[in-house]
């Protein structure tokens, strides 16, 4: 029977308590009276001088009893200790979901519980209602019927896992104690999920499910991932079992099997992730990640005839997922690029080249960028969700790995040798595809690795995995050196030409999350931005960190180059609405600073609305209706630019977050302005910058706008619109908004002649 919404919201927890307290009890019990029976009849049995038939079988007697006692001990334990681990999880889970009931009836939400263990949340029709909800309170719905859905689920596995860990304990023997032992429920767990794992592909869908489903729950505790692994046996039965689990996974068109693999193959990187991280309590041993390097180059025979993958190539499925531990994945990272820079296609013979080959049949599952024959794309997606790890591998020094893994002491890099290979304009990405040349799906193969790139320079750069939803800066002096790299890397001047397509929405995202920096790096005409008092107009960042002048020409170029594709400057362009809604709201105590940080935002604006114009005249050079065409579609996301992009405050209130709405496709960071000496932010500034948005954000007004056709009109109107509410907000004249007014537009159009003269000087 299936534990259902109204179980865990109504079981009482508190006689699962006193059961625990029972069994402590009798564990304590159980222990003294082992001990005597050790030390005393058995003591005095085996050191007493008889013999005969009477002596053999009493002494035999007092050792069978001795060992069932310590027997019972152990079974007692062993029960008190899953017992408790459940009582403290299901507490946890218990409190959740109450709190998730309160919210729906906060939300006026109907949870039906269906009574199979999941729900359906609902707002119940009201008479005289049109049912019509906002996408606000849909997203609450739909986000609290995941949530309450998930908690069921993960109850369900702990209720499932006690069931069966006591059943193991006890043994169905009233005449024999003892069986299985555990120290803990993570113990249990552990034994059936590596039980399981023995069957390899022989597992039914039913045992994949619940695999699965205890992996799931538990793969980021580190006492059940690294107990895991270990029973698995060594790196090299870890690798054997993800890699015949893969391949029977994405061969065929068997649907169900693909999405079972693919949660396996994710299950297995976080779990991998939090079993290597040295700073865990229970962790790996450092030796894990040599001996993935030693067999990161051998072929590893997964069937007696059949496929013989490299180490690497079984390795990087996994670590596509999980946040991981420097001091495993980087020297692996750093290898992987040695051997590429050797060899790029040295991991791509053995990639299956028989016509009709399955595409997606190989190591990565999931099916997002690459089939899994090529590492360094694997590893640079790990690093794309490991943050710290992504920033030390692009800016400590480099460590040079012979060909079986080891060190090389007598080699050296240069100490930038990774940013500066990686992104070579000549650099050769290996087609991790099994699509035939010039077939379907070939003219992708070599993005793949680019867009990869971009997603740990992302995390690298932010401080957040690439795709964290929701992400939180926290940038550095490291983070902000390494921003600079990419800037003066990606430019519309950089004489190693424009990024690949796949680094692009990368490189917006990281211009979103460097938003006040690039603002901070304009103001600064004539290099008088220091002395003008710039560092105390734009203060400290939501994030705590200090800013960083990259240039003023600098940023210009980067802002021109992402804000020249159409989601880039999608990107650009909400986040510097927000940033600007944050700093006209820090200034509202500031006239003077206030001011000059509008008319700074004002040229922002115009650099990038005239970046944008520039390229739609660039692609549409023979069609003028296509290119008025793009201009009004480019004018009509701005009307509706703030509808529904703010979201939410980041978790710390480290930044605001947009996304997904009106073209930013994934969650992205806005670091906001705090104003100056303000140490921190906090959720009621969040809240306040959030209602200011709200209040005087650009709207889509059809009687202010009916006669708005193009990005330039729509532009001015965003760059000024702001501005007009600040200069109401301090109290001005109508005399002096007159006067403002002239000045806006002067600032908007100095950005805007900016990229012109660029594109003269280009031309």
């Amino acid at each position: 029977m299936a534990l259902t919404y109204a179980d865990l919201i109504e079981v009482d927890l508190g006689r699962l308590g006193s059961a625990v307290a029972d069994w402590g009890s009798t564990v304590k019990g159980l222990k003294a009276l082992a001990e005597n029976a050790r030390t005393g009849m058995l003591a005095k049995s085996d050191a007493a001088r008889w013999a005969g038939v009477n002596a053999t079988v009493t002494r035999g007697f007092v050792a069978e009893t001795a060992k069932e006692i310590a027997d019972l001990h152990a079974e007692a334990g062993s029960i008190h200790h899953v017992l408790d681990d459940a009582h403290t999880e299901l507490v946890s889970l218990q409190k959740q979901i109450r709190a998730a009931q309160a919210e729906a009836q906060k939300w006026g939400i109907s949870v039906q519980d269906y009574g199979d263990g999941t729900v359906h949340c609902v707002y119940p029709h009201i008479r005289g209602d049109t049912d019509v909800r906002t996408t606000e309170e849909n997203t609450a719905r739909d986000e609290l019927a995941g949530r309450i859905n998930r908690i069921l689920a993960h109850a369900a596995e702990i209720d499932a896992s006690v069931a069966r860990a006591l059943n193991k304990s006890h043994g169905n023997d009233a005449h024999n104690a003892s069986h299985s032992s555990y120290e803990s429920l993570d113990d249990a767990q552990a034994e059936r999920a590596v039980e399981l794992a023995k069957l390899g592909p022989d597992m039914s869908d039913k045992q994949y499910l619940e695999l699965n489903s205890i992996m799931k729950f538990n793969a980021r505790d580190s006492d059940f991932s690294t107990d895991f692994y270990k029973s698995l046996g060594g790196p090299m039965d870890a690798l054997e079992f993800y890699g015949r689990m893969s391949l029977d996974g994405t061969i065929g068109d068997d649907k169900h099997r693909l999405t079972l693999v693919r949660q396996l193959q994710k299950n297995m990187g976080l779990a991998l992730a939090s079993a290597t991280d040295p700073d865990n309590r229970s962790h790996l041993p450092a030796s894990w990640s040599s001996e993935f390097r030693k067999l990161g180059t051998q072929q590893i025979p997964l069937y007696p005839a059949g496929s013989a993958p490299y180490g690497y190539q079984l390795l990087g499925g996994m670590l596509r997922y999980g946040n991981y531990d420097a001091r495993f994945i980087n020297p692996i990272a750093e290898h992987i690029v040695q051997l590429h820079r050797k060899d790029p296609y040295r991991f791509m013979g053995n990639k299956p080249m028989a016509a009709g080959s399955d595409l997606d049949w190989g190591f990565n599952p999931s099916g997002r960028n690459g089939a899994g024959y090529d590492p360094l794309t694997s590893v640079l997606e790990g690093l794309g969700h490991s943050p710290e790890a992504a920033k030390k591998f692009f800016t400590d020094a480099p460590t040079v790995y012979r060909e079986d893994g080891t060190v090389d002491k007598n080699a050296t890099l240069a100490a930038d040798f990774y940013f500066a290979e990686l992104n070579r304009t000549d650099f050769e990405w290996a087609p991790d595809s099994l699509a035939h040349a010039g077939g379907e799906g070939a003219e992708h193969a070599r993005e793949m690795g680019p867009d990869a790139l971009g997603h740990a320079l992302e995390a690298a750069t932010t401080g957040a995995a690439w795709d964290a939803d929701p992400p939180v800066l926290r940038r550095d002096e490291q983070t902000a050196v390494l921003m600079e790299q990419v800037i003066d890397r990606y430019n519309v001047a950089s004489e190693g030409g424009p990024p690949p397509d796949g680094m692009k929405d990368s490189l917006a995202r990281m211009g979103a999350a460097y938003i006040d920096d690039l603002n901070y790096s304009l103001m600064d005409f004539g290099d008088t931005g220091d002395a003008l008092g710039r560092e105390r107009i734009f203060g400290d960042s939501s994030d705590g960190s200090t800013r960083t002048a990259f240039g003023q020409e600098e940023a210009r170029n980067f802002m021109m180059l992402v804000a020249g594709d159409r989601e880039g400057y999608q990107t650009l362009s909400a986040a510097h609405q927000v940033y600007t809604a944050s700093g006209l709201a820090s200034h509202e105590d500031n006239r003077h600073d206030g001011l000059a940080f509008a008319h700074n935002s004002a040229k922002a604006n115009g650099i990038l609305d005239e970046s944008r114009a520039h390229q739609i005249r660039v692609d549409f050079t023979d069609g003028t209706a296509a290119a008025n065409l793009e201009m009004a579609k480019q004018g009509e996301w701005r009307k509706t630019l703030m509808t529904g992009v703010v979201t939410a405050v980041a978790a710390g209130g480290t930044a605001l977050v947009l996304g997904p709405a009106a073209g930013i496709v994934a969650t992205t960071a806005v670091p906001v302005l705090l104003g100056t000496g303000a140490s921190a932010v906090s959720t009621a500034y969040g809240n306040h910058t959030m209602q200011y948005l709200e209040d005087n954000a650009y709207k889509n007004n059809p009687e202010v706008l009916r006669d708005v056709q193009r990005l330039e009109d729509v532009g001015e109107h965003g760059a000024w619109l702001p501005v007009y509410n600040y200069a109401d907000a301090i109290g001005m004249t109508q005399a002096e908004k007159l006067d403002l007014n002239r000045e806006i537009e002067g600032s908007y159009r100095d950005g805007k002649d900016a990229i012109s003269d660029m594109e003269k000087a280009s031309s």
